[in-house]
């Protein structure tokens, strides 16, 4: 058991002595091959902004989510630069520890109109695992508002096949299978 606490505790440090190179190409391991050369790489900060690490010329943009409570020790996401105020939104809301007080939120903030819109059609890529190694890609498209009725989509997985997830809310999006 002593030993465990040990890589613990060295795996954590390590991860903090990362380069700027190593913590650009982290949060790169989940973006589309074709797309990682023009994409921005940001670190967000506690306050809910964020520095940037690597400036980009696509409209994509890429962070680690590692450390983060809930997330796998490798978590990286990738989406839209028009989604950064919902993320920001979004991070605000996760800090919220008690599970019941932060649904409250999120349900009021859908409610009363003030919850961020993501960027319609817009490509979220996670990568998530325990390592780099065995994480997996999980890639979803925003369409806030969407219906089962607008989209044609099923709204559950039933059919294998491309489904949609809280139909008619700002958190709408296309799921896709096998990602």
């Amino acid at each position: 058991m002593k030993m465990f606490a040990v890589v613990a505790v060295f795996g954590i440090s390590v991860a903090f002595a990362q380069t700027p190179d190593e913590k650009i190409a982290r949060a790169l391991a989940a973006a589309p091959r074709q797309m990682r050369e023009g994409a921005t790489v940001i670190q967000w900060k506690s306050d809910g902004t964020y520095e940037t690490l690597k400036k980009g010329s696509n409209r994509l943009v890429c962070y680690d989510r590692s450390g983060e409570p809930g997330r796998q020790p490798f978590a990286v996401q990738c989406t839209s630069v028009g989604n950064l105020e919902r993320v920001a939104q979004n991070r605000k809301f996760e800090a919220i520890a008690d599970r019941e007080a932060r649904k409250k939120a999120l349900d009021a903030a859908e409610a009363d109109g003030t919850r961020v819109k993501p960027e319609f059609g817009s490509v979220w890529y996670d990568m998530n695992g325990p390592d780099q190694e065995h994480a997996r890609i999980h890639v979803t498209i925003a369409v806030p508002g969407a219906t089962s009725q607008s989209t044609g989509l099923p709204d559950n997985p039933k059919n294998g096949g491309a489904w949609i997830m809280n139909a008619g809310t700002t958190t709408a999006h296309i799921m896709t299978p096998g990602s």
